[in-house]
């Protein structure tokens, strides 16, 4: 009587995986995306770098830099400081003064740096892990979250409500905008209006966090007792799934209305104004 020899189980997993010499059988340009996301990064860090070592150029009656408010040093240009409050002094430190941007962004830089969306991003793009869907990463050894430096990735809900101060600063400096260069109120100019939109983006990026959504509703057990905390989740919950959107958006505004301010600081362009 011949033999029968039963069908692999399909309850039970390989003995190993299949000896497959190529990185991945996709035939598709899976490596744009992560390139593409790696050189904006890239060019993000070297301008805001760049920026914040230049100390200067960051204030024009009434526009501020985003990189720079705000700006509480009183090495800083007369009407930059915030409500004429300067407590640091002159930041010098071995005959060097310090750029006042090189300790404001360490708060907007470590929520983005922290971001659900901008890890997703930049592991695939600078860690490779992975770097696409069905692309094997180059690491034999994978800890997660929970080792040095990664476990500082936990510490992304308080840059959230640090980077919530400076979203009202930064509407604060759009308001401001609606002066002209001698301060007098009731003029709106080109600067006006990128001022308002760039806070007006980071609003967005904020508000579409997912640590956002947990803060208005994650630890609620009954919706029904919590009626506008329930309509405040229902609505960030709507905006989430465009989170990536605007970081994308508000990640490229922020360095156009710091350029912007730079231009019209150094007297490259004129800050139009429209009345």
């Amino acid at each position: 009587m011949a033999t029968v020899t039963s069908p692999p189980s399909s309850q039970g997993a390989p003995d190993r995986r299949a000896q497959i010499k190529a990185r991945t059988l996709r035939t598709d340009a899976w490596w744009i995306q992560p390139a593409i996301t790696a050189a904006v990064l890239v060019l993000f860090v070297i301008y805001s770098t760049w920026r914040a070592f230049e100390n200067d150029f960051y204030f024009a009656e009434p526009l501020i830099s985003p990189f720079y408010s705000p700006c509480l040093s009183t090495a800083c240009p007369p009407g930059a400081t915030l409500l004429g409050f300067t407590p640091f002094g002159d930041w010098i430190f071995a005959g060097y003064a310090f750029s006042p941007a090189l300790f404001i962004l360490i708060f907007p830089l470590g929520f983005r740096l922290t971001c659900y969306y901008y890890r997703k991003a930049y592991y695939r793009s600078f860690w490779q892990s992975p770097p696409a869907c069905a692309v094997a990463e180059p690491h034999n050894r994978y800890t997660g979250e929970t080792r040095f430096p990664l476990i500082i990735q936990n510490s992304h809900r308080y840059f959230f409500y640090a980077g919530l101060i400076f979203n009202v600063i930064l509407t604060y400096d759009g308001i401001l905008a609606f002066r002209n260069a001698e301060g007098a109120w009731g003029h709106l100019s080109v600067g006006t209006l990128i001022l308002l939109m760039n806070a007006s983006f980071l609003w967005m990026y904020s508000l579409s966090c997912h640590s956002c959504r947990h803060a208005l509703g994650g630890r609620l057990k009954h919706f029904s007792a919590h009626p506008v905390r329930y309509k405040a989740w229902t609505w960030v919950s709507k905006i989430n799934v465009h989170h990536p959107k605007f970081a994308w958006i508000s990640l490229i505004f922020v360095a156009f209305t710091d350029f912007y301010v730079r231009e019209v600081a150094s007297g490259a362009i004129t800050n139009f104004y429209f009345f």
